[in-house]
This record gives structure tokens, C-alpha cells and sequence, in this order.
């Protein structure tokens, strides 16, 4: 299985991809968490939103946690909208976001011309205690479908997902786990291409090269760019194993 990573702005870069040209779009954009209000979400870097104060480990912010939730909106309905051109009918798009992003995600999806096919909860037993009320435990999955889901595929995949962030050899702030993407990429024909317009450290594209799916990738940060082309390569050079990853515990 091959790749590419384009270095670069999403949306200027989706806007080069040729017309039906990938078969799964499955991503994490960069969704403002950690504020109900728009100074809340967009006062703090990532770091601060996303990593326990007085973490021990040293990872790098990313860029796009300024956008306020009407224009996080717009954005997001933009980039929906040339990842649905870029898709053959019977794609499956999956953007992953926290509770408070979750509606206008699901917004953003259908105006794109998706349609909305469900939400699914990724469980993360090792997420901070909240005193005095319920734990903030879940991320969500929200997906949908060009056209109708392809009815001649034999394929069950799980209605959520539980595990904990990576914590071994960990890369990223918000790096999901390789064993739950792998389920994921599995929404992608084998031998089809999966797309990934918020690359980060490569994890989407790793599950994907090692399930048997090509993958293109997008990436602002050159930082994370390089992150990702290391995994990404190694990933198309040996197959990983059980103890190439870990699930997380809560962080120190």
C-alpha cells in the first residue's frame, strides 16, 4: 500500500484533489474544545485545552484551536463540501469531535451534501474526573454517506469504541489510538484510499497502510508533518504488532 502527505493548508489542498478520486474520509479537525463560550475556546492554546497542567511530557501545539463555533462551522461545511467531491458515491466521511462541537458537526456534515448516519461514542476510560458531576469521558464520531451505504459489502464494524489515548512513545496532544482507527479505515473497500485532511502524527494513515488501504493525508504543521512521514513510512516497511502501542493510563 502506498501514501501521500501533502504539506499544507486543508482546504487549499482539497481543492486540488481530483473528483471521486478517494473512498472514506476519516479525520479529526482542529475543533476549539475546552470552552462553552467563544473566548473560552479560542483564549487557550491547544496544549493548555488539551493536556492535565503540570503534564511531564513536552508536545507540540497545533494550529486552527481559534476559530469560534459559527466560523468553525462555515470552515468545517467548506472543507465537507470539496471532501465530498473528492469521494465516490458510497463514502463513508467520520470527523471526530467533543460534546459541545458535536451538533454543529453533525450541521456542517449534511450542509456538505453527507448524509447523516449516526454518531458513535469513543469511550476513554482514562479521561479526567469532573468533581461534583458527571465524567467527560467520551469524544464522538460523527459520520455520514455519499448517496447509500454499499449493500453488497459483508462488513459489521462495532457501534462505539473504548480505550484510552496512546501513552507509549505518544506523539501527539490528541493522537488516537492505532487500534481503533484500524476498525475505522475498515469503512474503506480494501485496496481503496483513505483520506485524512488533519493528518497530525499519521495514525489515521498508519491504520490504514496496515489494514490494506492507500492513504492521502494532509498536514499544516511541519512540525507534525515530519511526525507523521516518519510513522507513515515505517508503517509501509513492517507490520505492526500488539506491542507497538499501548493503552493509555491517565497522564503524569
Amino acid at each position: 500500500m502506498s501514501y501521500t502527505l501533502h504539506r499544507g493548508d486543508a482546504l487549499t489542498v482539497m481543492k486540488t484533489l481530483p473528483d471521486e478520486s478517494v473512498n472514506a474520509v476519516i479525520t479529526d479537525p482542529p475543533y476549539n474544545s475546552g470552552g462553552r463560550t467563544s473566548s473560552d475556546r479560542t483564549g487557550r492554546t491547544a496544549r493548555a485545552k488539551y493536556v492535565t497542567s503540570g503534564s511531564a511530557h513536552d508536545l507540540q501545539n497545533f494550529p486552527g484551536e481559534n476559530r469560534d463555533q459559527r466560523s468553525y462551522r462555515s470552515w468545517l461545511t467548506a472543507l465537507l463540501t470539496e471532501a465530498y467531491r473528492a469521494a465516490t458515491e458510497h463514502s463513508v466521511a467520520m470527523v471526530f469531535s467533543d460534546w459541545r462541537q458535536e451538533p454543529t458537526t453533525s450541521d456542517a456534515l449534511q450542509m456538505a451534501g453527507w448524509t447523516w448516519s449516526g454518531t458513535i461514542p469513543w469511550i476513554k476510560p482514562a479521561s479526567r474526573p469532573r468533581k461534583g458531576g458527571f465524567k467527560q469521558s467520551a469524544e464522538f464520531i460523527t459520520w455520514g454517506v455519499k448517496g447509500s451505504l454499499e449493500k453488497d459489502r459483508d462488513l459489521y464494524l462495532p457501534g462505539h469504541f473504548i480505550a484510552s489515548q496512546p501513552r507509549k512513545d505518544r506523539v501527539h496532544i490528541t493522537q488516537k489510538p492505532v487500534e481503533i482507527m484500524q476498525q475505522l479505515v475498515r469503512i474503506c473497500p480494501e485496496g481503496g484510499t483513505v483520506l485524512d485532511p488533519f493528518t497530525g502524527s499519521g495514525s489515521t494513515g498508519v491504520a490504514a497502510l496496515r489494514e490494506g488501504r492507500q492513504f492521502v493525508g494532509v498536514e499544516l504543521s511541519s512540525h507534525y508533518a515530519d511526525v507523521a512521514e516518519q510513522r507513515l513510512l515505517q508503517a509501509t516497511q513492517h507490520t505492526l504488532t500488539q506491542d507497538d502501542f499501548v493503552l493509555a493510563g491517565p497522564e503524569a
